[in-house]
């Protein structure tokens, strides 16, 4: 029990009225894991594909159009939302754990239990928060064509769904899945982004042709129908109306870097304190904190977009939001883009080209990912549990120490020794995180560069928990240790 008042305390009132998912009484094995997983996944899938009761109108503004495979949401479900209120709820309070403003031991049960509350409190704010603003907005119709009850209803089916997503999540993250349900949500979104725009046998028009929307599907629709093989080839490298080879090329190539990246690692030799000649390698990656500083970025940039759009639908002469972003419709989809303000600014770029014609947006751009990305990933190391303390005192505790150091009852040389190598990985690897993400972006990547970076990562992660679970099912401690 922790000692003296936290302003975690404050959530006390709400334990008992939350759900909660209780850790496993046992443990779980690896086949187990996977069927949680699918199951998990399931259910999410099941919820995209269930229409919002009460809706009057299905192709209003979307604010969360360029971000929507990023936050694993789907327009016009319960899936509405996505993840979007969830990551933005633990986005605040881990850096107001950052800052010290909320004191928050995770080695100390209550307030370990007392800070999920927390998360899942304010989630469930954000969420109900952004579901009004959808109606208020008018996405879904004006409040003259819903009605209030229909309106109550919509917010109360967003709501709701957004409970949902947080108790899969807390059910995959507690050791019932191979990961977090945010990321397998994440990751498959992208995922069937790619494959969808690969091989989607939709058609589009393209002038006075007809064209496949699959990137692949057209370029043997083009080598057939076409008498010209060699614009048939072009068209499909080059085509600007829907995806390309070229894209695609560079999607392959994006995610063969990321594979490549996450090799890149420090090892270090770690012995027992115990007995003589029990050495391993103790693994510190590039990617110490793998996906997170581009999940934070993302929820920060959502959050502005999400705001802006709706800021500037109903308040377009305003000085202070048209600042903030000014928002032009590209087709009838309800599809907008920023053409100016701030979030124009933090837009990514498309292609190389846009550096050529706006190198100082691009070059801002570049910057605030970058920075972000290496903030975020620094905070996230002291509030997670996964700082040079936070592992040295693991190894104490282990009964194992640094090899060539002795054990030190306080933990201190231990801790000084890792503070050479964690949060420069954690700094060093946001930044890589930031870049590679611009990249991508720059090279015309399907699913965008920082939805490329999240699949592979997080896939690249299950792929990792998977080998480690068959290991420790075969009796590898060290594994576990790891």
């Amino acid at each position: 029990m922790s000692s003296g008042f936290k302003v975690l305390h404050l959530m006390r009132p709400f334990q008992p009225f939350l759900p909660n998912v209780e850790e496993p009484i046992r443990k779980i094995g690896l086949n187990d894991k996977l069927i949680w997983t699918f199951i998990g996944l399931l259910i999410y899938l099941i919820c995209c594909q269930i229409p919002l009761y009460g809706v009057y109108i299905t192709d209003g503004a979307d604010p969360l159009y360029m971000l929507r495979m990023m936050l694993a949401s789907n327009k016009g479900s319960l899936m509405e939302l996505g993840i979007q209120p969830m990551i933005t709820s633990g986005m605040i309070l881990q850096l107001l754990a950052g800052a010290k403003i909320i004191h928050v031991d995770q080695k100390v049960d209550e307030d370990k239990e007392l800070f999920q509350t927390a998360t899942k409190v304010f989630g469930i704010l954000f969420t109900f928060g952004e579901a009004t603003a959808y109606v208020l907005s008018g996405v879904y119709g004006t409040m003259g064509q819903l009605g209030y009850i229909n309106a109550l209803l919509i917010v109360v089916q967003l709501t709701v769904a957004g409970l949902v997503v947080m108790l899969l999540d807390e059910l995959l993250q507690k050791g019932y899945g191979l990961t977090s349900g945010t990321s397998v949500f994440i990751a498959c979104n992208i995922a069937e982004s790619i494959l969808w725009r690969a091989f989607s046998p939709i058609t589009v028009n393209a002038g006075s042709d007809t064209e496949f929307e699959g990137a692949i599907i057209a370029f043997f629709h083009f080598l057939i129908a076409k008498s010209d093989k060699f614009d048939g080839i072009y068209k499909s490298f080059f085509r600007q109306n829907a995806p390309n080879l070229l894209n695609l090329i560079a999607t392959a190539a994006v995610i063969l870097i990321v594979v490549y990246f996450q090799g890149f690692q420090v090892k270090l030799t770690v012995s027992s304190a115990r007995q003589r000649g029990y050495d391993f390698p103790y693994p510190i990656k590039l990617f110490y904190t793998s996906n997170m500083p581009i999940i934070l970025q993302s929820a920060l940039i959502s959050n502005l977009f999400f705001f802006s759009q709706l800021l500037y639908t109903n308040f377009k002469g305003n000085f202070l939001v048209r600042l903030l972003g000014t928002w032009q419709d590209v087709d009838m989809s309800g599809r907008s883009v920023p053409v100016y303000g701030l979030v124009y600014i933090l837009t990514p770029p498309q292609s190389i080209l846009d550096f050529l014609f706006s190198p100082i947006k691009t070059i801002v751009y570049i910057a605030f990912v970058m920075v972000t990305c290496a903030i975020f990933s620094k905070t996230w190391i002291e509030v997670s549990g996964s700082g040079s303390w936070d592992v040295a005192k693991q190894l104490k505790d282990e009964g194992l120490t640094i090899k060539g150091y002795k054990m030190d009852p306080s933990g201190r040389n231990i801790k000084r020794y890792l503070d050479h190598y964690i949060p420069i990985a954690a700094s060093f690897g946001g930044l890589c995180i930031g870049a590679l993400s611009v990249f991508a972006d720059m090279l015309g990547a399907i699913g965008s560069g920082t939805g490329i970076l999240l699949a592979v990562t997080i896939i690249y992660g299950m792929f990792e928990q998977f080998s480690k679970a068959r290991g420790q099912g075969r009796g590898g401690k060290i594994l576990g240790i790891l």
